[in-house]
């Protein structure tokens, strides 16, 4: 498996243990709609939390969640609405990132919640 695809799925699995911890429930992983894939799909409360999952192993060229553009971001929003349509939920929605980066040993994880 290339090195980015296993840093990749590391770190989602380090963003689905963090979102445990702060009592979030895991309803989905790696949710497919279309052309979309919402890495995480989770609930807090009443809210619908749909959360994009960037991991780097360094930082000095640009942050990991500025790779959220405006198109990966319209997608999200469409397979949330079509994730809620399916499974008939009428919740609150939120549009999360996690930025990790694991870098000379390190991990540092940010959770930007209402991103956009």
């Amino acid at each position: 498996m290339p090195a980015h695809i296993e840093l990749g799925e590391k770190g989602e699995q380090l963003a689905v243990n963090y979102l445990r911890a702060l009592h979030y429930s895991i309803l989905e992983t790696n949710w497919r709609w279309q052309k979309a894939e919402v890495d995480i799909i989770a609930q807090i409360d009443q809210t619908l939390v749909f959360v994009e999952v960037k991991t780097r192993s360094y930082d000095t060229v640009s942050k990991p969640e500025e790779a959220v553009h405006l198109k990966k971001q319209q997608l999200l929003k469409n397979a949330a609405e079509a994730y809620c349509e399916q499974q008939a939920l009428h919740l609150e929605l939120r549009f999360d990132i996690i930025a990790i980066i694991k870098a000379q040993g390190k991990t540092s994880t940010k959770h930007i919640q209402s991103a956009f």
